[in-house]
């Protein structure tokens, strides 16, 4: 198992670089950049004015070059400094990333604890009224766009109801609060944003939950269970579950790169200052190094992963891991 996952390890190496590459040049041959943006709004900028600018952030360089500079801070963990504020840009991530994986996170713990069961007992319970029911909440859930949802949601339980916080993710008068009275005010704000971010997740995975328990409760070996006089509660969780798993895991590895590009929406709606926030400002004002750390940090955790789907395979299935 340790020699696969070092050799998972080093391919991962070409990879990022592969990654890195297309990503630079796909954002710097794209209309508009940071010089322009900044000076679409000063009719007396001089051409000179904006040469310099050019020269100040390196983009008079070719583009090969510009790669090569930066791919030698990059080795350093080093993404150079934002054009917008001049702040580093590995200290403007260190900063937001923590929000955006604390909701990732949440909403993929709260996928699996209840996309899970729910796929479990639809497939235990084929064709009945529970299975129905959860049939039109996949309907919805894949149909319902979910900014159109985020902000339902918001003048529900934010404007009509006042229940929720829509935006932020602390109350303003929250330094005068004791220890877990900021810890409440800290879940209030995530309670929308979590859930929003987990609802077409949790649609989408129940059903694959479902579809996978169906094809393995049909296997013999389940009949053959049955047929020992085994409890059907132990003959689905001790014997159909986990072989179950293994498309599930599949779709958690996958599921990684979906929740961070959704952290751009609702980042945004709820006007949550976490990575998504970051990359959407930093697309508007084309601020390069930025949008380049930010994409490099969401390819290695989507990297990580699948590596991490990959060591689950084993942990699941110990065929696997005889032959690893």
């Amino acid at each position: 198992m340790i020699e696969y996952i070092l050799k998972r390890l080093a391919i991962m190496v070409p990879l990022i670089f592969g990654i890195t590459l297309i990503t630079f040049v796909v954002i710097h041959v794209a209309p508009g950049g940071p010089v322009e943006v900044q000076t679409e709004m000063s009719l007396k900028t001089s051409a000179q004015a904006r040469e310099n600018l050019k020269k100040l952030y390196g983009l008079d360089k070719p583009l090969h070059v510009q790669y090569m500079d930066w791919l030698k801070r990059f080795v350093k963990l080093d993404f150079g400094t934002s054009f917008v504020d001049g702040k580093k840009v590995t200290d403007k991530i260190e900063e937001r990333i923590p929000i955006t994986l604390t909701i990732n996170l949440l909403s993929l713990l709260l996928i699996m604890l209840i996309a899970i069961p729910i796929g479990v007992l639809s497939a235990t319970k084929q064709y009945s009224l529970f299975d129905k029911f959860t049939a039109i909440f996949v309907f919805l859930g894949f149909s319902t766009p979910t900014f159109w949802l985020a902000l339902i949601m918001m003048v529900i339980f934010g404007v009509n109801l006042g229940v929720l916080p829509i935006s932020g993710i602390r109350s303003i008068d929250m330094t005068g609060m004791g220890f877990f009275s900021r810890m409440a005010d800290y879940a209030r704000h995530l309670i929308l944003p979590v859930g929003l971010s987990a609802f077409g997740g949790l649609a989408g995975l129940s059903r694959y939950s479902r579809s996978s328990m169906l094809e393995v409760i049909r296997q013999d070996y389940i009949r053959t269970a049955r047929a020992k006089g085994l409890k059907e509660s132990d003959v689905i969780v001790h014997h159909a579950l986990r072989n179950a798993m293994m498309p599930i895991v599949t779709i958690l590895g996958l599921a990684v790169p979906g929740l961070i590009g959704g952290a751009v929406i609702f980042e945004t709606i709820f006007a949550i200052p976490g990575m998504g926030q970051l990359f959407y400002s930093s697309t508007m004002s084309r601020d390069y190094p930025t949008i380049m750390g930010i994409l490099v940090i969401g390819a290695v955790l989507t990297l990580i992963g699948n590596l991490v789907a990959d060591i689950s395979y084993a942990i699941v299935d110990p065929r696997i891991r005889v032959r690893k």
